[in-house]
Parts: C-alpha cells; structure tokens; sequence
C-alpha cells in the first residue's frame, strides 16, 4: 500500500495543526495504522497508533491529551489531530500501515508514507 501523508507547516506554540494520511488500497481498512516523527540529529520516535477498527488508539506519553488519530476507512484517510503543539514537536511526521500479524499496538510496520514536516515556533 501507498501512503501520502500531508498538513504540514508552519504554527506557533500552542497553536493545531492536523495531519492527513492516505493510503492507495480499498484493504487500508484492513491495516493498523501510526504516525511517527523524526526531529533532526534524532531517531525516528513513534507518535499514535490506531487498530483498524478505528476503537482504539494508543499514544507515546508526550502526546496523550494533545494528539488525537483517528481513521476514515470508507475514504481510506488516516489523520492526527494535534493541539497545544510545543516546539518539541517539531518533526517530520510520518504514517503507517502493519498488517494485522503484527499485533495491537503494532510491533511493526510494512508501509510508510514520505513523510511531511511541521515546524513549531516558540
């Protein structure tokens, strides 16, 4: 499957930004999803994870309260709703699909999306 992820740019602290993720195939509602970010000099870190159902979500503790993912399978979309962004954020965020085998959270990941960069300013 085939990811384009995008809704990056520019906020200021404490300001939203929302990011979308679509994927190629009509089986997306078939694969656990997840966003990731990579700030530069550092690993890539993961973000959200949503099961395919779309009833439940986990988050890296950062994130909990400010970042919401959710999924539209009939539109084959993935999104993260990110508020109260603080310049840690800052990353390139990518998304993700795991086939089921993988688990709930997902243990891995079979297919990434390009990636699209939020800047955050203080």
């Amino acid at each position: 499957v085939q990811l384009q992820a995008s809704g990056g740019g520019l906020v200021q602290a404490g300001g939203s930004l929302r990011l979308s993720c679509a994927a190629s195939e009509r089986s997306f509602s078939g694969y656990n999803m997840g966003w990731f970010r990579q700030a530069p000099g550092k690993e890539r870190e993961f973000v959200a994870a949503i099961i395919w159902t779309g009833l439940s979500a986990y988050y890296t503790d950062s994130v909990k309260g400010r970042f919401t993912i959710s999924r539209e399978n009939a539109k084959n979309t993935v999104s993260l709703q990110m508020n109260s962004l603080k310049p840690e954020d800052a990353a390139v965020y990518y998304c993700a699909a795991a086939l089921p085998r993988r688990g709930w959270p997902p243990g891995g990941y079979e297919f990434w999306g390009q990636g699209t960069l939020v800047t955050v300013s203080s």
